[in-house]
């Protein structure tokens, strides 16, 4: 990590990562036509080892039984409907179990079932429910026994490097990161009717990829106008521990912008200095037309009541990507949460393993460490703390839900039929857009504007 100007913070004993200045980090190449290819993450060098997705039309597993309490969760039940709920699957009823003791506080409970589910989930293996419940109760077990990270604990370089490989690998072979990113974009830019001067406030910026592909749309709209050279600044919320990926991101986009031609310029905000002075803790300028993005993680985390000061803002829009099917529930109990994420998570893994990327089950286990394990940590950690639905909270400051346009619920259709992944579809409603494995939502955007 040195050579990313990083201090090697891993184990002593682990093996050195060496990465050659030739595979520095660097953004997707500029393309002069529409790519699909330009929403996948940044690729941040050094992973051509990482596994190419390969289309399939293949038949899907599908249920021929369900859990009648999850309503079709996943493809894990094979035969036997209810009745078999004890035979096989038990451990879903045990992680149940285990999650409602943290309602009633029964700690001493907590353990033993817990001690029942390492023995029957020893490891993340098996079908997408079964693995999606081991994450479950890992979560919990942290929880439980207070081992859960603290947040300001730095992120080694070996778990940036990690990570940075695992979510390129997801968005190699999932559409979810794609349509995500373009949704998102889409509503920005609708919203900024032409303006070259954009102030974007990302409270969910990740690795800072997907704005790659909204400074090459700012930079073609300004050239096909003859317009000056676009002006583009974020103010992006992190934590303390993600130091080390704004540091790459920072590099990565200051870059692209110099290839663009973009004046482009990047703030970091401390998630704990925006919680003390709200919107005070981001610099404006004149001129520049606001763009806000949140999703339910940062509300989770932050609350919402820093809503009622994004008036004063003016943004042209605010956009929120849900990228974990979440239901819009004020408190969640922990419970619920296990249900919902239950549900989710193992629909999600279903949706992975359509996509049959040359069958290697070591990448699939990287994605649900890096990326979608820390993610279930956050909601089992979220679980129980009231709040206000994130819906409820929006309106209540005054926002109204707009719709996407028709143009980009097509061009999200056309991206969709690049990945030739049966199963996946866009659905449009309440003028949301939602990108569904069959019948389950699994990333919804909306826009919402004063």
């Amino acid at each position: 990590m040195r050579e990313l100007g990083l201090h090697d913070d891993s184990p002593p004993d682990s093996k050195p990562i060496n990465i050659p200045s030739s595979t520095l980090p660097e953004l997707p190449p500029v393309t002069s036509s529409f790519d699909s290819n330009q929403f996948v993450p940044a690729d941040f060098g050094l992973f051509s080892d990482i596994p190419a997705a390969y289309t399939t039309t293949a038949p899907l597993n599908q249920n021929s039984d369900a859990i009648s309490s999850f309503e079709g969760l996943s493809g894990d039940f094979n035969g036997g409907g209810a009745g078999s709920w004890n035979v096989g699957f038990d451990y879903v009823d045990e992680l149940i179990r285990l999650a409602e003791c943290f309602e009633t506080n029964s700690v001493q409970l907590g353990h033993v079932i817990l001690a029942r589910l390492n023995q029957r989930l020893s490891s993340p293996t098996g079908k997408p429910l079964q693995r999606a419940a081991f994450y479950f109760k890992e979560a919990l077990q942290s929880l439980l026994t207070g081992s859960t990270r603290p947040d300001h604990r730095p992120v080694s370089s070996s778990e940036i490097v990690q990570t940075i490989k695992a979510q390129k690998t997801f968005s190699s072979i999932s559409p979810v990161p794609m349509f995500s990113s373009f949704t998102a974009n889409q509503a920005v830019l609708e919203a900024l009717e032409g303006s070259t001067n954009v102030h974007i406030i990302d409270f969910d910026i990740g690795l800072g990829d997907q704005w790659a592909s909204f400074m090459k749309e700012l930079a073609d709209r300004a050239a096909s106008r003859r317009a000056a050279a676009p002006v583009l600044r974020i103010s992006a919320l992190v934590s303390e521990e993600h130091e080390k990926e704004s540091r790459l991101i920072r590099e990565n986009l200051a870059q692209f912008g110099r290839e663009l031609n973009i004046r482009f310029h990047i703030d970091f905000v401390l998630i704990r200095s925006f919680e003390y002075l709200s919107f005070k803790a981001i610099k404006f300028m004149d001129g520049e037309k606001v763009a806000v993005l949140v999703s339910p993680a940062i509300l989770r985390r932050v609350g919402t009541g820093f809503l009622s000061d994004l008036r004063r803002v003016s943004p042209r829009v605010v956009v929120l990507v849900d990228v974990e099917g979440q239901k819009d529930f004020g408190t969640w109990s922990h419970r619920q949460a296990v249900i919902d994420g239950l549900e989710f998570y193992s629909t999600l893994l279903e949706s992975l393993e359509a996509a049959n990327f040359n069958g290697d089950g070591d990448w699939m286990r990287r994605i649900e460490t890096f990326v979608l394990f820390p993610k279930i940590m956050e909601v089992v950690e979220a679980a129980g703390r009231r709040r206000t639905p994130w819906r409820e909270a929006l309106v209540g400051a005054g926002l109204r839900q707009v719709g996407l346009s028709q143009f980009a619920e097509f061009q999200a259709e056309c991206l969709l039929r690049r990945v030739q992944v049966r199963g996946f579809h866009v659905v449009k409603r309440q003028a949301e857009m939602s990108l569904c494995w069959h019948d389950r939502p699994i990333v919804a955007t909306s826009a919402w504007r004063y």
